[in-house]
């Protein structure tokens, strides 16, 4: 997530926009809740900018990083606690696998668009669906470890349709300092989500300190969420990076304005 760049275009990619670092530009100093994404994997694939860009709501654009938009499969385990610290009642851990890709609006914010994010505690999914209006599925789920490989699976509850991933993926080094490149913050450095019900546009701030970064490789992956978001299912070898978590601070969700036609 960025800072507003009145520079940028309102075509469908967003390569002209300021690139995106490690850090974030901006803080949440009053959130609504605070959380603790761990154990996460990102995995993800280039895709043609016309084939995502038809799946987005009016008021978004595709973002895109050499030509092609991305789409990324994210497991990772989640701690939810109210802004004072304390565990939610109605959940306080759990699995989360999300499907996303990234995007900007006309003001130049660049962040998250999920096409779907599964989830093993049902309250959890009650509460995002109403309060952030974003896809959240119930699903049964699993996370098991080792030393230096890590597990995920689900199979998806309720509402529709049925889907499964599962997933192995072999932890590597840590990314040095100054090792992370472009791409990688392109994938990885996002501190916006957007999301749409009806007319209705919001988005919502996440701050946390930059992610602590491993080098990874999927050894086994037989996934059909990215296919069950109405995406091609992909075939290329993955780009993969695991981190063992950050802290992460969520704001209020705010409205922004669609894009002009």
């Amino acid at each position: 997530m960025q800072r507003d760049d009145p520079d940028a275009g309102d075509g469908m990619v967003g390569e002209g926009m300021a690139g995106l670092g490690a850090s974030c530009p901006f803080t949440v100093e009053r959130p609504i809740m605070r959380q603790r994404w761990e154990r996460l994997t990102f995995v993800h694939w280039p895709f043609d900018p016309a084939v995502v860009q038809q799946l987005l709501p009016g008021g978004l654009r595709v973002d895109t990083y050499d030509g092609a938009a991305w789409v990324g499969l994210v497991p990772f385990f989640m701690r939810v606690a109210t802004a004072a610290g304390h565990g939610a009642a109605w959940a306080s851990t759990f699995c989360e696998t999300n499907v996303r890709t990234y995007v900007h609006d006309h003001e130049g914010r660049r962040g998250i668009w999920f096409f779907s994010l599964d989830a093993a505690r049902l309250g959890a999914v009650a509460v995002a669906r109403t309060t952030y209006r974003l896809p959240y599925f119930w699903s049964s789920m699993r996370l098991v470890e080792t030393p230096d490989e890590i597990s995920y699976t689900c199979a998806r509850r309720w509402p529709g349709p049925r889907a499964t991933s599962r997933m192995t993926i072999r932890i590597g080094e840590p990314f040095g300092s100054g090792d992370l490149d472009e791409r990688d913050h392109f994938l990885t450095a996002r501190w916006i989500l957007f999301s749409a019900a009806g007319t209705r546009r919001r988005y919502a701030r996440a701050w946390h300190e930059p992610w602590p970064m491993h080098r990874a490789k999927a050894v086994a992956l037989d996934d059909r969420l990215v296919a069950a978001a109405g995406l091609p299912q992909p075939r290329d070898e993955p780009l993969v990076h695991y981190s063992p978590g950050v802290d992460v601070r969520i704001g209020r969700p705010e409205r922004y304005r669609p894009m002009p036609s």
